[in-house]
């Protein structure tokens, strides 16, 4: 079996997910394994072993604690993952911030203290993906 390497976390998230849906909000502390996609709010801790994915829409008051996260949303706590984090541009983050690895891109607004449990530097990056948009119709080939 071959490996391959992705440039970047979401690229190789290929397992199905535990879906918090966009209008739910859990209050309590979350424990469980596998990947994890919030979509709404939770206002808790967490020990989740696996990767997290914040979506944009999505908001998170607590310490979160996983494996690989990726933050796109809003988090007020204290992030802390064994392994990779990644910060997009549309997130918000107001606590402290660890990881083996951290990638921050341009735009994020990180409001705490950043660190790496290894000797990594911090990574800044600039996001060259662009959110894809609906196709448009050709209205001259219509006629």
């Amino acid at each position: 079996m071959a490996i391959t390497f992705k440039r970047r976390m979401a690229d190789s998230l290929g397992t199905p997910a535990t879906i918090i849906g966009k209008d739910i909000e859990i209050d309590g502390k979350l424990k469980g394994h596998g990947h994890f996609l919030i979509l709404g709010t939770v206002i808790g801790d967490s020990v989740l072993d696996g990767p997290v994915t914040i979506a944009e829409s999505a908001r998170w008051e607590g310490t979160l604690c996983a494996a690989d996260i990726i933050i796109d949303g809003e988090i007020v706590g204290d992030v802390v993952a064994s392994g990779k984090i990644e910060i997009r541009p549309s997130a918000r983050v107001f606590g402290t911030v660890t990881g083996a690895s951290v990638a921050i891109a341009e735009g994020a607004i990180v409001e705490g203290e950043m660190k790496t449990s290894t000797d990594i530097d911090i990574h800044h990056f600039v996001e060259k993906r662009t959110k894809r948009k609906p196709a448009q119709r050709n209205k001259s080939a219509e006629k």
